[in-house]
């Protein structure tokens, strides 16, 4: 399998404690970037999400979030950290005392870490439950970009196509161009009144076809080519490698230009760049 960088998933669990929502979504990036917005008092899973995303993807900007609803009543209900919270309140009241202004909060009181908390024991119970949540959550994550990478290989795949018969039609053209150039440089003399001399004609055909000979671009490219389609097919984190790839196909549809005498091989490198680029932009939302 290939895997698309663009991808999004959410998952939601429903227990005696309460619901949450798991929701994770990845946008283009060269290297692996994660950013999670989890609730204060579960802050301490953040490691060991970063760890299990590390194992699991190579590139990509991660933004993952947790939503959390407690049931009104449930045994796991959030308690308040009274000695804690008058510890704030008395630090609050000092800053108050020495600035000579402003006001206490309640509510900013409550909302410091560890004035509101939930039982220890409680905690690490659905701690335990949003993980396996998150694994579930990971699991259709990747297999969304999974899907996601199935249909950029098809469309790259489709253009690697295109190229091949592209090329098969600039090779099948040069003996046709060839004979075209030689009737041409012929009419020429004609026009001028200059006798063609045999000999040195076929020297300066000979010396015009090696200039403008493209069968080694065409070999490469050709073998560029098989080579993208065999990365396709190996699969894994394959975005880097078909970007270097397409580099090497770029270079040869550009020398296949530069040697260009006829309107229809340079149509045909301009369709080559055309299908080159079409694949250089879906390459950069693999892995």
């Amino acid at each position: 399998m290939i895997y698309s960088m663009t991808a999004f998933a959410r998952h939601e669990i429903k227990k005696e404690w309460g619901d949450a929502v798991w929701e994770i979504r990845s946008v283009n990036q060269r290297y692996l970037e994660n950013s999670f917005r989890l609730p204060e008092q579960f802050r301490a899973l953040e490691n060991l999400l970063r760890e299990k995303l590390r194992r699991n993807l190579t590139r990509g900007k991660i933004e993952c979030s947790l939503r959390i609803e407690y049931k009104q009543g449930a045994n796991t209900e959030l308690h308040l950290n009274q000695p804690f919270a008058l510890r704030v309140i008395h630090s609050l009241q000092w800053i108050k005392a020495q600035s000579g202004e402003g006001e206490i909060n309640p509510i900013d009181v409550l909302r410091y870490p560890g004035v509101v908390e939930a039982p220890e024991q409680d905690a690490d119970a659905i701690s335990r439950d949003l993980l396996a949540a998150f694994d579930a959550l990971l699991a259709e994550f990747i297999a969304m970009r999974a899907r996601e990478g199935e249909k950029l290989r098809e469309l790259i795949q489709q253009r690697l196509d295109a190229i091949s018969i592209e090329a098969d039609k600039v090779r099948s053209k040069m003996p046709e161009i060839l004979q075209w150039q030689r009737e041409r440089m012929l009419q020429r003399f004609e026009e001028v009144q200059l006798q063609a001399d045999p000999q040195r004609l076929e020297q300066e055909m000979v010396l015009l076809a090696q200039r403008i000979d493209v069968a080694e671009e065409l070999d490469r490219l050709q073998l560029h080519v098989k080579e993208t389609a065999a990365i396709l097919h190996k699969g894994g984190a394959v975005g880097r490698k078909l970007d270097f790839m397409m580099q090497e196909l770029n270079r040869e549809s550009n020398t296949l230009a530069s040697k260009s005498i006829n309107a229809e091989i340079t149509a045909s490198a301009v369709e080559l760049k055309v299908f080159i680029e079409q694949m250089r932009e879906q390459i950069q939302n693999l892995e």
